[in-house]
């Protein structure tokens, strides 16, 4: 059985990516920064070792809001493309909104749900965690 590949990209179609395997994890963020940085109430994200992601056209333009955190997007249209910490080594966030099958890769939870907009609730059973949840060592 070979390794399934996601693909995706930007709205415009400047960047384009491949993803090869499965995620560490998928989730829902609620973090203020992510609610600004996408323009939206909550971010679907799916994590990836770096290793596993291929960009195949435009690299995104890297914007870092803060010390150690870089969040890339298309420097043509706009659209959020990833998030990449120092607090996170080695990993990668894909926005699962840019991905051309989004239904490929369903959230396993969500975090910083401490921060989620109090008409913006999910009416899902996944778990809720106030902050980041702890990755397994």
């Amino acid at each position: 059985m070979s390794e399934r590949n996601i693909e995706g990209g930007c709205q415009c179609g400047a960047v384009r990516y491949v993803l090869t395997g499965e995620p560490v994890l998928s989730a829902i963020c609620h973090c203020s920064t992510c609610r600004r940085a996408n323009g939206a109430p909550a971010v679907a994200w799916a994590m990836f070792d770096k290793r596993q992601l291929k960009f195949t056209a435009a690299q995104p333009k890297k914007f870092a809001p803060s010390d150690g955190v870089e969040r890339g997007f298309c420097a043509k249209c706009g659209t959020p493309i990833s998030f990449e910490a120092e607090y996170l080594p080695g990993l990668v966030d894909i926005t699962v909104g840019s991905f051309d099958d989004p239904e490929a890769v369903k959230p396993m939870m969500h975090y910083w749900h401490s921060k989620h907009l109090s008409w913006a609730e999910f009416a899902d059973s996944l778990p809720r965690y106030a902050e980041f949840p702890p990755l397994e060592q």
